[in-house]
Formats: structure tokens, sequence, C-alpha cells
């Protein structure tokens, strides 16, 4: 805003809030920061100490113990994605908006630079176990809408949740804590089974209910609804195709730091600068704990 556009109009201190993402791949429900450790700049590592298991050999009285010499085979957490946020705030602008506009902008754009790392580690799932993905993109799972073309309002269930429990199963992931991450669309069709417990209708331990995106649990699922849900192939209802993936918080490890966030004076002109840096990285370190699955969207919902 110019200063020829200063005039005494009457401005509202109330300011037209952006509407938010509920983000949850970032959670403490989908990844874990067990490996965090310092990060002080782009490009810097967290080394992940990863051994074999002991052979178990048969014991034979009188014959020589052979001790197996245990490899260490480390993973490596680079810290490869920097973002950052820069904006100004003429005085003008801050005196006729009433004060309010940089705590709201900060704010603001706090949250892209999350919605952004939320939608970087929704994109890991393409690294899942080869045994463990359902369907594919050309070829996905077709579940129906109760009242629509079948009349099995389970059929989400039969087809999409329960394959996906039995993966985990086999792989013996934790039966606790397990989550599956899905488009709203998908969440519907999964509350329409008896086995859905909305959240609403949860007992015991509350805290669940604050976790955003949460929506209750199926199957022994967390269903977390996302709009990051990613979505490999695009369309329209009946057309589209996403990626719904389930899993345990041990599978994908995440560590972040704001390494910068800072106001100042510009010197060019009447203003207030305030930039920001996140520096984060995330990898999934155990593919056999999470399962996907390419679902089709149907008509009608």
């Amino acid at each position: 805003m110019s200063f020829r556009n200063f005039i005494p109009e009457v401005w509202s201190p109330l300011i037209l809030a952006a509407l938010q993402k509920k983000l949850v791949y970032g959670s403490s429900m989908v990844t874990n920061q067990d490996y965090e450790g310092d990060i002080q700049e782009r490009g810097d590592t967290v080394h992940i100490t990863q051994f074999g298991d002991p052979t178990v050999s048969t014991y034979v009285p009188g014959v020589a113990l052979v001790y197996q010499q245990v490899a260490d085979a480390g993973l490596i957490l680079l810290i490869d994605q920097a973002k950052s946020f820069s904006f100004s705030i003429t005085d003008v602008d801050r005196a006729q908006a009433a004060g309010k506009m940089q705590p709201y902008l900060e704010g603001r754009a706090a949250y892209k630079m999350a919605d952004v790392a939320d939608q970087f580690l929704a994109a890991k799932y393409t690294g899942a176990a080869v045994n463990n993905i359902l369907g594919s993109t050309g070829s996905p799972l077709t579940p129906q809408p109760y009242a629509g073309s079948t009349s099995h309002p389970a059929d989400m269930y039969v087809q999409v949740l329960e394959p996906l429990k039995v993966i985990l199963d086999q792989n013996d992931v934790p039966d606790e804590d397990r989550y599956i991450t899905a488009p709203p669309w998908a969440v519907s069709l999964i509350s329409q089974t008896q086995a859905f417990v909305s959240v609403t209708d949860m007992q015991g331990d509350p805290s669940h209910v604050f976790q955003r995106g949460f929506m209750g649990q199926v199957s022994g699922f967390n269903v977390l609804k996302t709009n990051n849900c990613p979505q490999p192939v695009a369309g329209g209802a009946g057309t589209g195709v996403w990626a719904l993936q389930a899993g345990h918080p041990m599978a994908l490890t995440y560590a972040e730091q704001i390494a910068s966030t800072e106001a100042l004076r510009l010197q060019t002109d009447f203003s207030d600068g305030v930039r920001g840096l996140h520096l984060y990285g995330g990898k999934l370190v155990r593919p056999d704990c999470i399962a996907v699955a390419y679902v089709e969207r149907p008509a009608g919902i």
C-alpha cells in the first residue's frame, strides 16, 4: 500500500483468517523424532545405528561356540530440506490494520512451512516394502459407498482396512499406536461400517481427541483425516486414485529445526521485515512397518 492510498478510513481490527488444512504426517501419531540430533544447517546428517539380529544355533556339548560379529548397517538421515519466508509490513499498513497484521502473518507463514513439510513426509509412502502394497495406480481398489452400487456398508473395511491390518500383522508391527491416513471421502466410507468407533464415542484416555485430524478408530487403526493424502492419479469423482497409508510411528522418522526467525527494520522503506528459515529431513527407516493401498474414489461421495 503506497502513501498516496492512505486515507483516514475505518479498518476493522479483525482479520479474516485463511482456512487451514489438518496437518497430520508430521504429528507424533504418524512419525517419530527419535533421531533428531543437533541440526545446525542444511546438509547436516543424523546417523542411525542399525544392527542385525544375532543368529541362534544348535548347541552341541564339547563343540566350541562360534561368535558372530554383529555388523552395523547404519542409516543416514539427511537434513536436506531448507524452506524460508520473508515479508515486509509498511508503517501505513500497520497503522490502518490496528497493529494486528504482523502476528497474523507470522502465524500464517509458520503454518505454510508446516504444510510444505507435511506434504514432504506424506510422499515417503513410495518407499514402502514391495509386499506391503495393495493395488496400483493403474489397478486400484474400488470400494463402493453404502446404498450406492453396493448394499454392503463394510466395503471399505473388507477391501482396504482388513488387508492392510493383515500385512502389518505378518510383519510383526506392534498393535498399539497403528494409524491410517485418508482423505475426507475415504474417512466417510470408513465411518459407514459398524466397526468404526467415532472419536465422540471413545472411552478412556481423551488425549487422542485433541490430535489434529484424529477421527476415531477402526480395525486397530487410529483414523487420521487429511487433505495432504497423496493423489498419484488426479481426477474427479470415480477417476482419482489416492494412496492411503497405514503403519506405526516407528516407521517414519522426522527431524526439524527452525534455524532462524527474526524481525528487522528495512533500510529502503518505512517498513519492518520478518523472515524465517525451516530446516528438516525425513526418512522411512522401517519400510516393512507401513502398508499402502491405492484406492479409487467412487462416484457419489
